[in-house]
């Protein structure tokens, strides 16, 4: 045959036979000893640079246990920049964040606050409130700390006891106007 392929009756195949078989063509013909060394060397790389190189990203990518991980870069205890929106991104975090943002009722809001969490200096948002659960019910409202990090959101403590003591709230309309 002109491709190069090798007719092989299978009631009388040898061994070597079954090797020619086996590999696969190249262009011109079938592949001669040194040609399938060859290519099984490059395969076996490939196949090694595919197992090897996430592994060796992921050593890259370990996390130091003296530092959180932060959405935003931290500048640790210095003093953090006050968070001029902040009555917006809690806001646009909120509607992400709650199952139904719609109905959310006794809605009350602190003002940012500086508080050492985690051993670093934050701005924190105190927010109070009862989100409607998926039986249409409220729970009693809950305290939650938003971090800000450089003047910019950056998590949500769900128990917020002690960040949050001694507060002034004031009532936060917004968050109970929310709509999906």
């Amino acid at each position: 045959m002109a491709v190069g392929w090798r007719v092989l009756n299978f009631s009388r195949a040898t061994h070597a036979d079954s090797q020619v078989a086996n590999s696969i063509p190249l262009r011109g013909g079938l592949r001669d000893g040194k040609e399938q060394g060859k290519v099984r060397l490059e395969r076996s790389i490939k196949i090694a640079a595919v197992v090897l190189l996430p592994i060796a990203l992921s050593a890259c990518a370990a996390i130091d246990d003296s530092k959180p991980i932060t959405f935003t870069e931290d500048r640790g205890v210095s003093s953090q920049p006050f968070p001029k929106n902040y009555r917006t991104e809690v806001q646009s975090f909120l509607k992400t964040y709650l199952n139904n943002p719609v109905g959310v009722r006794d809605a009350v809001m602190a003002e940012p606050v500086e508080r050492v969490v985690g051993g670093r200096l934050r701005y924190v948002v105190c927010l109070r409130f009862s989100a409607r659960e998926s039986d249409g019910g409220y729970r009693e409202p809950r305290e939650r700390a938003m971090l800000f990090v450089d003047g910019r959101f950056d998590r949500i403590i769900e128990n917020a006891v002690e960040p949050c003591a001694g507060v002034a709230y004031a009532p936060f309309a917004e968050l109970e106007k929310m709509t999906r």
